[in-house]
Protein backbone atom coordinates (compact mmCIF):
# COMPACT_ATOMS: atom_id res chain seq x y z
CA UNK A 1 0.00 0.00 0.00
CA UNK A 2 1.48 3.35 -1.03
CA UNK A 3 1.84 6.25 1.35
CA UNK A 4 -0.38 8.41 -0.84
CA UNK A 5 -3.28 5.92 -0.76
CA UNK A 6 -3.09 5.64 3.01
CA UNK A 7 -3.03 9.41 3.43
CA UNK A 8 -6.09 10.02 1.26
CA UNK A 9 -8.18 7.33 2.95
CA UNK A 10 -7.02 8.30 6.43
CA UNK A 11 -7.88 11.95 5.86
CA UNK A 12 -11.36 11.15 4.55
CA UNK A 13 -12.16 8.93 7.55
CA UNK A 14 -10.84 11.46 10.04
CA UNK A 15 -12.72 14.40 8.50
CA UNK A 16 -15.98 12.52 8.13
CA UNK A 17 -15.84 11.45 11.77
CA UNK A 18 -14.92 14.74 13.37
CA UNK A 19 -15.97 17.72 11.20
CA UNK A 20 -16.90 19.82 14.22
CA UNK A 21 -13.39 19.49 15.61
CA UNK A 22 -11.81 20.50 12.33
CA UNK A 23 -14.01 23.57 11.99
CA UNK A 24 -12.15 25.11 14.92
CA UNK A 25 -9.15 25.60 12.65
CA UNK A 26 -10.72 28.33 10.57
CA UNK A 27 -12.86 30.07 13.19
CA UNK A 28 -13.25 33.87 13.22
CA UNK A 29 -10.41 34.25 15.71
CA UNK A 30 -7.85 34.06 12.89
CA UNK A 31 -4.65 35.86 13.77
CA UNK A 32 -4.60 37.35 10.28
CA UNK A 33 -7.79 39.32 10.91
CA UNK A 34 -7.88 43.04 10.41
CA UNK A 35 -10.36 45.85 10.97
CA UNK A 36 -12.96 45.65 8.20
CA UNK A 37 -13.20 49.46 8.23
CA UNK A 38 -9.61 49.60 6.91
CA UNK A 39 -10.45 47.50 3.87
CA UNK A 40 -10.04 49.18 0.46
CA UNK A 41 -12.10 47.30 -2.13
CA UNK A 42 -10.51 49.23 -5.00
CA UNK A 43 -7.05 47.92 -4.09
CA UNK A 44 -7.87 44.26 -4.78
CA UNK A 45 -9.18 42.01 -7.53
CA UNK A 46 -10.05 38.62 -6.09
CA UNK A 47 -9.82 35.33 -7.93
CA UNK A 48 -9.97 31.61 -7.19
CA UNK A 49 -8.24 28.48 -8.39
CA UNK A 50 -8.87 24.76 -7.98
CA UNK A 51 -6.22 22.08 -8.36
CA UNK A 52 -8.26 18.99 -9.22
CA UNK A 53 -5.20 16.75 -8.85
CA UNK A 54 -5.20 17.52 -5.12
CA UNK A 55 -8.92 17.24 -4.29
CA UNK A 56 -9.78 14.04 -2.40
CA UNK A 57 -13.54 14.63 -2.13
CA UNK A 58 -13.49 14.74 1.69
CA UNK A 59 -16.36 17.24 1.81
CA UNK A 60 -14.83 19.49 4.43
CA UNK A 61 -15.09 22.50 2.13
CA UNK A 62 -18.86 21.96 1.96
CA UNK A 63 -19.13 21.47 5.71
CA UNK A 64 -17.14 24.63 6.33
CA UNK A 65 -19.27 26.62 3.90
CA UNK A 66 -22.51 25.31 5.36
CA UNK A 67 -21.46 26.19 8.90
CA UNK A 68 -19.92 29.57 8.06
CA UNK A 69 -22.79 30.80 5.88
CA UNK A 70 -25.77 28.95 7.37
CA UNK A 71 -26.51 27.23 4.06
CA UNK A 72 -29.81 25.29 4.20
CA UNK A 73 -29.60 21.51 3.91
CA UNK A 74 -29.94 20.27 0.37
CA UNK A 75 -28.47 23.44 -1.12
CA UNK A 76 -24.86 24.38 -1.82
CA UNK A 77 -22.77 27.50 -2.20
CA UNK A 78 -19.95 25.20 -3.14
CA UNK A 79 -20.06 21.52 -3.96
CA UNK A 80 -17.83 18.74 -5.26
CA UNK A 81 -18.60 16.56 -8.25
CA UNK A 82 -17.04 13.12 -8.78
CA UNK A 83 -16.26 12.13 -12.35
CA UNK A 84 -15.93 8.44 -13.13
CA UNK A 85 -14.72 7.30 -16.55
CA UNK A 86 -15.55 3.68 -17.31
CA UNK A 87 -13.43 1.34 -19.37
CA UNK A 88 -15.96 1.92 -22.16
CA UNK A 89 -15.05 5.61 -22.14
CA UNK A 90 -18.40 6.81 -20.77
CA UNK A 91 -18.33 9.47 -18.06
CA UNK A 92 -20.61 9.40 -15.03
CA UNK A 93 -20.96 12.25 -12.56
CA UNK A 94 -22.31 12.15 -9.02
CA UNK A 95 -22.25 14.29 -5.89
CA UNK A 96 -22.00 13.48 -2.21
CA UNK A 97 -25.04 12.66 -0.09
CA UNK A 98 -26.82 15.93 0.76
CA UNK A 99 -26.90 15.13 4.49
CA UNK A 100 -23.62 13.39 5.21
CA UNK A 101 -21.67 15.05 2.36
CA UNK A 102 -19.95 11.69 1.81
CA UNK A 103 -19.66 9.98 -1.57
CA UNK A 104 -21.00 6.49 -2.15
CA UNK A 105 -18.44 3.75 -2.65
CA UNK A 106 -17.23 3.24 -6.19
CA UNK A 107 -18.48 0.24 -8.11
CA UNK A 108 -17.97 -1.22 -11.55
CA UNK A 109 -14.93 -1.13 -13.80
CA UNK A 110 -13.41 2.35 -13.88
CA UNK A 111 -10.44 3.63 -15.85
CA UNK A 112 -10.12 6.82 -13.82
CA UNK A 113 -11.98 8.95 -11.30
CA UNK A 114 -11.42 12.44 -9.96
CA UNK A 115 -13.14 15.23 -8.05
CA UNK A 116 -14.03 18.71 -9.31
CA UNK A 117 -15.04 21.38 -6.76
CA UNK A 118 -17.59 23.87 -8.08
CA UNK A 119 -18.66 27.33 -6.92
CA UNK A 120 -19.69 30.72 -8.25
CA UNK A 121 -17.13 31.79 -10.84
CA UNK A 122 -17.47 35.51 -10.00
CA UNK A 123 -17.42 36.35 -13.67
CA UNK A 124 -16.06 39.61 -15.00
CA UNK A 125 -19.10 39.82 -17.27
CA UNK A 126 -21.64 38.07 -15.08
CA UNK A 127 -24.94 37.19 -16.73
CA UNK A 128 -26.70 37.09 -13.37
CA UNK A 129 -26.13 40.79 -12.74
CA UNK A 130 -27.39 41.62 -16.22
CA UNK A 131 -30.73 39.82 -15.89
CA UNK A 132 -31.59 40.94 -12.35
CA UNK A 133 -34.64 43.24 -12.76
CA UNK A 134 -34.06 45.14 -9.49
CA UNK A 135 -30.27 45.39 -9.38
CA UNK A 136 -29.98 43.08 -6.38
CA UNK A 137 -27.19 41.11 -8.05
CA UNK A 138 -24.11 43.26 -8.38
CA UNK A 139 -20.32 43.20 -8.62
CA UNK A 140 -18.15 44.83 -5.98
CA UNK A 141 -15.13 47.02 -6.87
CA UNK A 142 -12.85 44.10 -5.96
CA UNK A 143 -14.55 41.75 -8.42
CA UNK A 144 -16.86 39.69 -6.18
CA UNK A 145 -20.42 39.03 -7.35
CA UNK A 146 -22.89 39.43 -4.49
CA UNK A 147 -26.64 39.61 -3.83
CA UNK A 148 -28.32 42.40 -1.88
CA UNK A 149 -30.92 40.42 0.08
CA UNK A 150 -32.79 43.61 1.01
CA UNK A 151 -33.60 44.23 -2.64
CA UNK A 152 -33.77 40.68 -4.03
CA UNK A 153 -37.36 39.69 -4.90
CA UNK A 154 -36.61 36.01 -5.40
CA UNK A 155 -37.72 35.97 -9.03
CA UNK A 156 -35.12 33.35 -9.93
CA UNK A 157 -33.97 34.99 -13.17
CA UNK A 158 -30.35 34.87 -12.02
CA UNK A 159 -30.69 31.21 -11.05
CA UNK A 160 -31.82 30.35 -14.57
CA UNK A 161 -29.22 32.57 -16.24
CA UNK A 162 -26.13 31.32 -14.40
CA UNK A 163 -24.23 29.00 -16.78
CA UNK A 164 -22.53 27.26 -13.84
CA UNK A 165 -25.59 26.34 -11.78
CA UNK A 166 -24.15 28.12 -8.76
CA UNK A 167 -27.29 29.95 -7.57
CA UNK A 168 -30.43 28.85 -5.73
CA UNK A 169 -33.43 30.40 -4.03
CA UNK A 170 -33.01 30.09 -0.28
CA UNK A 171 -36.17 28.45 1.15
CA UNK A 172 -35.85 30.47 4.37
CA UNK A 173 -35.13 33.96 3.05
CA UNK A 174 -36.78 33.48 -0.38
CA UNK A 175 -33.87 35.37 -1.92
CA UNK A 176 -31.06 34.24 -4.21
CA UNK A 177 -28.23 32.42 -2.48
CA UNK A 178 -24.73 31.80 -3.81
CA UNK A 179 -21.02 31.72 -2.99
CA UNK A 180 -19.79 35.12 -1.81
CA UNK A 181 -16.15 34.02 -1.40
CA UNK A 182 -16.96 34.61 2.28
CA UNK A 183 -16.86 38.34 1.67
CA UNK A 184 -17.30 39.01 5.38
CA UNK A 185 -14.03 37.13 5.94
CA UNK A 186 -11.87 38.38 3.09
CA UNK A 187 -12.58 42.01 3.96
CA UNK A 188 -10.99 41.23 7.33
CA UNK A 189 -7.90 39.64 5.82
CA UNK A 190 -9.09 36.03 6.22
CA UNK A 191 -9.46 33.30 3.62
CA UNK A 192 -12.83 31.91 2.52
CA UNK A 193 -13.89 29.10 4.86
CA UNK A 194 -13.63 26.45 2.14
CA UNK A 195 -10.04 27.43 1.37
CA UNK A 196 -9.03 27.47 5.02
CA UNK A 197 -10.54 24.02 5.57
CA UNK A 198 -9.11 22.19 2.54
CA UNK A 199 -6.52 19.74 3.92
CA UNK A 200 -4.84 19.20 0.56
CA UNK A 201 -4.49 22.79 -0.62
CA UNK A 202 -6.74 22.08 -3.60
CA UNK A 203 -8.48 25.45 -3.26
CA UNK A 204 -6.48 28.64 -3.74
CA UNK A 205 -7.77 32.17 -3.17
CA UNK A 206 -5.87 35.33 -3.88
CA UNK A 207 -5.48 38.82 -5.24
CA UNK A 208 -5.01 38.97 -9.00
CA UNK A 209 -3.71 42.52 -8.61
CA UNK A 210 -0.77 41.25 -6.57
CA UNK A 211 1.81 39.48 -8.78
CA UNK A 212 3.39 38.01 -5.64
CA UNK A 213 0.21 36.37 -4.40
CA UNK A 214 0.02 32.58 -4.44
CA UNK A 215 -2.86 32.66 -6.90
CA UNK A 216 -1.12 34.96 -9.37
CA UNK A 217 2.05 32.88 -9.12
CA UNK A 218 0.21 29.61 -9.77
CA UNK A 219 -1.61 31.02 -12.79
CA UNK A 220 1.64 32.40 -14.15
CA UNK A 221 3.59 29.16 -13.77
CA UNK A 222 0.98 26.52 -14.64
CA UNK A 223 -1.53 25.65 -17.31
CA UNK A 224 -5.14 26.17 -16.38
CA UNK A 225 -8.61 26.39 -17.93
CA UNK A 226 -11.95 27.95 -17.09
CA UNK A 227 -15.34 26.30 -17.36
CA UNK A 228 -17.56 27.13 -20.33
CA UNK A 229 -15.33 29.80 -21.87
CA UNK A 230 -17.66 29.90 -24.88
CA UNK A 231 -20.20 31.78 -22.74
CA UNK A 232 -17.99 34.87 -22.78
CA UNK A 233 -18.52 35.57 -19.07
CA UNK A 234 -14.78 35.71 -18.28
CA UNK A 235 -14.94 33.59 -15.10
CA UNK A 236 -12.36 34.13 -12.35
CA UNK A 237 -12.35 30.53 -11.14
CA UNK A 238 -9.37 28.77 -12.72
CA UNK A 239 -8.91 25.00 -12.88
CA UNK A 240 -5.73 22.94 -13.01
CA UNK A 241 -5.58 19.30 -14.04
CA UNK A 242 -8.92 19.16 -15.89
CA UNK A 243 -9.43 16.99 -18.94
CA UNK A 244 -11.31 19.19 -21.41
CA UNK A 245 -12.84 16.15 -23.06
CA UNK A 246 -14.35 14.94 -19.80
CA UNK A 247 -15.52 18.05 -17.90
Amino acid sequence: MSNRSWTRRDLIKLMAAAPSLLLIVWGPSSSRGQDESDYDAHAHHWGYAVDTTRCIGCGNCMRACRAENDVPEGFYRTWVERYRVGIDGETHVDVADSKTLIFAELSGEISKAFFVPKLCNHCEKSVCTQVCPVGASFQTPDGVVLVDEKHCIGCGYCVQACPYGSRFIDPHTHTAGKCTLCYHRITKGEEPACVAMCPMGARIFGDLNDPRSKLATILRQNRYRVLRPEMGTHPKCYYQGLDREVV
